[in-house]
């Protein structure tokens, strides 16, 4: 199984990702920079953070390289950061896994996620323990930078429409999970002139009231608050906050396909071009590409995969049904910030949440997912089952079958021993009848 996952190399800390493991990592990428340049290192608030960080430093001073220290940062601020004054970069994170996980993301030099290639590379380099050592004279020079937040905040508010937004003096309530985005979500909206309602805004990794996913059972707190004061809407993050979910003013969760939708409905009526999704992704994406009359490309599953698609085709928009948005204009990464300024601008236009949401197309979703002993045999096998018969067929990331009436996606984890079915149709029914054959051909497949 390889190294880096979809997003970074995960495990518990202090189990699987070690302090040795960061060294190794940060010497990795300084062998694979040449032993020369600088890279900008953040980490998010989890307990083991400082521990991890520091050892990447020493990796990559050890390597040769220049060090820049950010100190705790949501890792859109961090690639931020890294695009204009680094050459690479490291985040201490493991996003929304649970409070006991850490891990390791490299981002490139422009700012994007580490390409596949370039992991590779970097894995290599890690398996190999080939390591460039630096002479004495030549170890790396450490320092530090406070102001990658604020840098971060200001490049958001100047790619929105900020006096639309300071006009309308909205009320968010915002739960940032005590992660990394504790220290920008509420400066942000408080500099686009709202009134922001806090909880679980203090830094604690430790994470006392919920774990970083923020799913929306873990949020009936931040939808309660939104009804009980009048708020505009509710905002929520997950640990480094690259991603973000919300609540309309009524404190209903917005289902992260449909905020994708609705996102991609905006951008298209102001910027006509390419849109770009997972083929995991809503039949809502293709309906709203269909209507605005312009392509949309499916890549495989991961962050990684939509960002380098859109990088190649000058795609106007792209993001998962994740809470993951991507705003090319910004940056070329997942933003939590950024996306919830975009909503603001959505509905200081006169709209709220609530109807912008009824305004995209409506499919409901079904999902499970079985364990298998060899996943690489059993997918061949479903593979050549449904190409015998008539239907039209989509491989890019597992197989995904479309219908008349919606589809179905069987995929391998690629993290566990166990296949995934997702299926999606315009009714509850008839997506739980498409998932339960997709688990039929699976198991009749093992």
């Amino acid at each position: 199984m390889a190294f880096f996952g979809t997003n970074g190399v995960r495990g518990i800390a202090n189990e699987y990702i070690t302090p040795q493991l960061a060294v190794d990592v940060a010497k990795s990428l300084g062998t694979y920079m040449g032993s020369k340049g600088t890279i900008a290192i953040g980490r998010d608030t989890r307990m083991s953070g400082d521990m991890l960080k520091s050892a990447a430093i020493a990796g990559a001073l050890s390597a040769g390289l220049t060090v820049i220290d950010l100190g705790i940062a949501p890792v859109p601020a961090v690639q931020y950061y890294v695009r204009d004054h680094a050459d690479a970069g490291m985040m201490i994170t493991a996003s929304h896994n649970p409070r006991e996980y850490n891990g390791i993301k490299l981002i490139a030099g422009d700012g994007s996620e580490f390409s596949r290639e370039g992991e590779s590379e970097v894995e290599k380099i890690y398996y190999s323990k080939q390591f460039a050592s630096a002479n004495w004279d030549k170890t790396g020079d450490l320092r530090t930078a406070s102001d990658a937040n604020e840098y971060y905040i200001q490049g958001i508010i100047n790619h929105v429409d900020a006096q639309a937004i300071r006009e309308k003096r909205f009320k968010v309530v915002t739960d940032t999970g005590c992660g990394a985005g504790s220290i920008t979500l509420p400066f942000l909206l408080r500099r686009l002139g709202c009134e922001v309602i806090t909880i679980n805004a203090q830094l604690d990794g430790t994470f006392p009231w919920r774990n970083p996913e923020p799913t929306p059972d873990v949020l009936t707190e931040l939808a309660d608050i939104v009804r009980t004061t009048g708020a505009d809407m509710g905002v929520a993050q997950d640990g480094d906050a690259d991603r973000a979910v919300f609540v309309d003013e009524n404190g209903d969760f917005i289902d992260d396909e449909v905020l994708l939708a609705m996102m991609a409905k905006y951008v298209l009526t102001r910027n006509k071009g390419i849109i770009v999704t997972p083929v995991s992704s809503s039949r809502c994406m293709a309906d709203i590409a269909e209507e605005a009359g312009v392509e949309l490309i499916l890549t495989a599953v991961g962050s990684i995969n939509v960002a380098r698609k859109m990088m190649e085709t000058d795609a106007v928009f792209g993001g998962e049904g994740n809470g993951g948005l991507i705003f090319p204009e910004h940056q070329y990464c997942r933003d939590g910030g950024m996306a919830c300024a975009k909503l603001l601008e959505i509905i200081a236009a006169g709209t709220t949440l609530s109807e912008f949401a009824r305004s995209v197309p409506e499919y409901f979703n079904s999902k499970t997912k079985t364990c298998c002993d060899d996943l690489t045999a059993i997918m061949e096998r479903v593979k050549a089952d449904v190409l015998d018969g008539n239907a039209e067929v989509d491989t890019t990331d597992g197989i995904k079958i479309w219908y008349d009436d919606g589809w179905v996606l069987i995929r391998p984890s690629g993290t566990e021993p166990i296949i995934r079915i997702f299926a999606e149709s315009k009714t509850k029914a008839k997506a739980e009848e498409l998932m339960l054959g997709g688990l039929e051909l699976v198991e009749k497949c093992k």
